[in-house]
């Protein structure tokens, strides 16, 4: 027998489905709902977190749950990233830090180094889509204005590698706040280290994009050596 926060959710999935509660239409308060169900609200609010994992239902703090718009995926090629879409735009903030702990292994320098960090939000409207923090040595830091995405870096030098590594794992409280998701909503994370020739790390970046807006694509090319040594 289904629960009554999977009676709940399967309800309000279909009144969504068959529009009768319509995109971007703000959802009864989380009182009325529980009166409604004749639930308690933590039920009710477990009911919710379902659909917000869904990606149906977004939560927005003071506001309340409101049905989510059809949303864009945000696709991540592998060494390139794609523009933002048109109808994207980017907020970025930019802080001046010193490296520690984790920033010090990722660019492979000492604890108390100058980094510029790029915040970087890229959203549709109000609607949060995907949370970039770049970091660069101060002095390679580029110039940029407020509507002027820093990533990729404007590299002083040639670079040599680029190195990517991507994973799912659940947002940290901040992601999820951030980006207005579920804590138990998957984020694809993907975090990208460039050196020089020099070997020197001139940017690092960690990104992360809810699950149900993200796809990463890949692309191997193969030459007419390759194939004779594959034979």
């Amino acid at each position: 027998m289904a629960s009554r926060r999977h009676v709940i959710a399967d309800d309000l999935r279909a009144q969504i489905s068959t529009g009768r509660i319509k995109a971007g239409e703000r959802l009864p308060s989380e009182t009325q709902l529980a009166a409604r169900y004749t639930v308690s609200t933590p039920t009710l609010r477990s009911a919710l977190a379902l659909l917000q994992a869904e990606g149906l239902v977004e939560k927005v703090h003071g506001k309340g749950n409101f049905v989510r718009r059809p949303v864009q995926r945000i696709t991540y090629r592998g060494g390139s990233p794609t523009p933002p879409t048109p109808a994207l735009q980017s907020s970025i903030r930019v802080t001046r830090i010193r490296a520690r702990g984790h920033l010090c292994t990722l660019l492979r320098v000492p604890v108390g180094t100058p980094l510029t960090e790029f915040h970087c939000l890229s959203h549709d409207g109000t609607s949060p889509y995907g949370l970039a923090r770049v970091y660069i040595p101060r002095d390679l830091a580029p110039a940029v204005t407020p509507d002027e995405s820093p990533w990729p870096a404007k590299e002083a030098t040639p670079l040599a590698e680029i190195e990517e590594t991507l994973c799912a794992r659940l947002p940290t409280a901040l992601e999820a706040a951030t980006l207005r998701i579920s804590p138990t909503l998957a984020v694809l994370a993907i975090t990208r280290v460039a050196t020089d020739t020099a070997g020197r790390v001139v940017e690092a970046a960690v990104l992360a994009i809810p699950g149900d807006r993200a796809e990463a694509i890949f692309t191997t090319h193969h030459t007419a050596d390759d194939r004779r040594t594959e034979g």
